[in-house]
């Protein structure tokens, strides 16, 4: 395995992550099975893609209430810890955003305009099964919307082997009192969420990451529900000076490299030296590895270190990258900090790695990819919340107003408007 040293002119940033069309072809089949044939198509993919046969898409209450005897006490633990300190962050949030409720601007005299906020009615997330079941992603979606005041909450993740969820899962979901859970994955889930089956009642909004036929499914089901943002393989950007531990920088690359063959694990530094030490560690680290095979591949295929002529390079790139994580082990990170504009989480010093984040220091983990990062952030309680505005118009206001509005729709051609306008003004004030 040998990751590759470019220089910063060597390096070429590509359009981003976008989805092949012999995949778009395939998701666009299974959504319409499932618009048009409900369970009886989810049942019949999962059978398909999974390997296991279904008769009931929904987990029974009592699996639900079992799940807490099939984890170990540590376990147990450590899902409230993460549970509590995003409701924590979460509660902070939804108390900075109740600011802009009920927002009242006299915007002439009698022309009233207000702001009211109110959660999303029903929402769907998606766990990814796969090699590891993603308990912290249902975490991750849950709290904030719960926080939020989401009332129906609805869970989706691919069956194991045995035609079971895993019993983490099922209790992080009886913990946070989510009652309708559903065992389906890949993009007949997604379509089933979006559509509605006979078992199934439609979502308003998805959330939570997935595999590209779940991202592909994502994109194309947009509009006819919400999503929370088209995710590509996750992504991790270290800008570390020559003074960075090599031992820490080569740990969370690989943490990084180890979740897909996909993901992007990219170091940016000055030092050339420090990057044959992060090569030379990422090598002997990987040797004490279970998930090695996965990690190394990422590393070889997606791995970067890029060499720049200082730091402020290494800032004006990462803000060109835009990565999904950005980590920042120099000296003096304040000096960078506030030049650093496009990231989902920063992560700051080398006593903050990108895995306290994915699992327990209050932020969300699931975030934006692809160099999205330039006009998205990551998921949080406005994205359960509707901001909804209201007009109120007296005599006077229409008087203030009107005239204006009719001469705009004019201008535009749609006399409609103008009339519809028009007609209040001779009401109020007759010619």
């Amino acid at each position: 395995m040998m990751v590759r040293i470019i220089k910063a002119r060597d390096f070429k940033i590509g359009p981003g992550w976008t989805v092949n069309s012999a995949v778009v072809k395939k998701i666009r089949r299974i959504i319409s099975e499932v618009m048009w044939r409900g369970d009886e198509a989810v049942i019949e993919y999962t059978k398909l893609f999974d390997r296991v046969e279904l008769t009931s898409l929904r987990v029974r209450e009592s699996e639900l209430k079992q799940a807490a005897r099939q984890i170990n006490p540590e376990l147990k633990k450590a899902i409230r810890t993460a549970v509590d300190n995003l409701y924590r962050f979460s509660e902070k949030q939804l108390a900075v955003l109740k600011k802009l409720n009920g927002l009242r601007v006299e915007i002439k005299p009698g022309v009233i305009a207000s702001q009211k906020l109110i959660p999303i009615t029903r929402i769907g997330i998606y766990v990814p099964g796969g090699r590891y079941p993603l308990i912290s992603s249902l975490i991750m979606a849950a709290v904030p919307a719960r926080v939020a005041g989401v009332k129906e909450i609805v869970v989706c993740s691919p069956p194991g082997k045995d035609g079971h969820l895993s019993p983490a899962i099922l209790y992080v979901a009886e913990k946070l009192k989510i009652e309708e859970v559903y065992s389906m994955g890949g993009a007949q889930a997604v379509a089933a969420l979006a559509c509605g089956t006979q078992s199934i009642k439609q979502v308003d909004k998805i959330v939570g990451p997935g595999n590209v036929y779940v991202t592909a499914a994502k994109k194309e089901i947009f509009g006819v529900v919400g999503v929370d943002f088209i995710a590509g393989p996750t992504e991790l950007l270290i800008i570390a000076d020559a003074e960075a531990n090599p031992e820490l920088v080569a740990a969370d690359l690989i943490a990084q490299a180890e979740h897909d063959p996909l993901a992007r694990p990219w170091l940016i530094t000055e030092s050339f030296k420090l990057a044959e030490s992060v090569r030379a560690e990422l090598a002997k680290q990987l040797r004490e590895l279970p998930t090695a095979t996965i990690a190394a591949r990422s590393l070889e295929e997606q791995g970067l270190i890029i060499i720049v002529d200082g730091l402020k390079k290494a800032v004006e790139l990462a803000n060109e990258i835009a990565p999904e994580h950005l980590i920042l082990m120099v000296k003096k990170p304040a000096r960078l900090i506030g030049r650093l504009r496009n990231f989902g989480s920063l992560f700051v010093g080398e006593l903050s790695p990108e895995a306290l984040g994915d699992y327990s220091s209050g932020l969300n983990h699931i975030l934006p990819t692809g160099r999205a990062a330039r006009y998205t952030g990551g998921l949080s309680v406005k994205d359960f919340l509707k901001f909804q505005t209201v007009l109120e118009v007296s005599e006077k206001g229409l008087e203030e107003i009107g005239p204006a509005a009719v001469c705009l729709a004019e201008a535009e051609g749609l006399f409609g408007h103008a009339a519809s306008v028009r007609r209040r003004l001779y009401k109020v004030y007759p010619a």
